[in-house]
């Protein structure tokens, strides 16, 4: 059987901590920032964590 491919934009999106979760970038902060809450750009800053739902299919991606 072939060796799969990495899914070359998740590798992009997303790392893995050191007890193997998997970390990735809240949407929502790229552009038509004037309409945003200071409070709101603030919290979307900080990166956050994969549902546990979506773990598995991530981590099909990142193979």
């Amino acid at each position: 059987m072939p060796k799969l491919k990495t899914n070359s934009g998740a590798k992009k999106r997303f790392t893995f901590t050191g007890s193997g979760k998997i970390k990735r970038k809240h949407a929502f902060k790229r552009h038509i920032l004037t309409k945003k809450e200071t409070k709101q750009k603030r919290n979307l800053t900080y990166s956050g964590l994969v549902s546990p739902a979506d773990e598995a299919k991530v981590k099909m991606m990142l193979r």
